[in-house]
């Protein structure tokens, strides 16, 4: 398998179980220098490894708060209620350039990173479904990445027209979100 540096423009690489932990957060998240934009219908706060001899770690929460302090635009479009312990950290506030929107019919997942590398497959933003987990506690998962700016632009055309509440009008879903788009307030 070819490793995510020797993914040429329009390839496509699987990705599969553990390897989302590495390729998607420590390689791409982490990496942002511009934009993230994530769909996932879960969001919990998954601990990230921040390096050193103490293999000290923090949540994917204080990842993004910290990518947005450095000017990275970053959309989090997730489904459900984020853990507590997400809550707790999101309730620190967060900056201008980090939004959060709640879609409960979103049940797509993405990482788009830069809009230049894109994740697409099975995972949610949680520690089991990007493989933090141990390897008889995380999920098994499929997903592709890629750099093929036709799929990437696809992609985020779709995540736009949710993002800005296309399918609002027409969603048959109101029983479960009467506000259409919820930022957490």
């Amino acid at each position: 398998m070819k490793s995510a540096r020797s993914v040429a423009r329009g390839e496509a690489e699987l990705v599969v179980d553990g390897e989302h932990f590495q390729r998607i957060v420590l390689e791409g998240i982490c990496t942002a220098k511009v934009s993230v934009d994530i769909a996932t219908a879960d969001f919990k706060a998954m601990l990230v490894p921040t390096g050193g001899r103490g293999r000290r770690a923090e949540s994917i929460v204080a990842v993004l708060r910290k990518l947005a302090d450095k000017g990275v635009e970053i959309r989090l479009l997730h489904a459900g209620v984020p853990s507590s312990a997400a809550l707790i950290e999101l309730k620190k506030g967060l900056p201008a350039n980090l939004i959060i929107r709640r879609c409960p019919r979103l049940h797509a997942k993405t990482v788009v990173i830069d809009a230049r590398s894109m994740y697409l497959g099975s995972a949610n933003l949680t520690g089991a479904g990007l493989g933090a987990k141990a390897d008889g506690r995380r999920n098994f998962e499929w997903g592709v990445w890629t750099k093929a700016p036709a799929m990437i632009e696809s992609v985020l055309d779709e995540f736009n027209a949710l993002w800005v509440g296309q399918h609002c009008e027409g969603c048959k879903r109101r029983d479960v979100c009467p506000v259409p788009l919820e930022e957490p307030g």
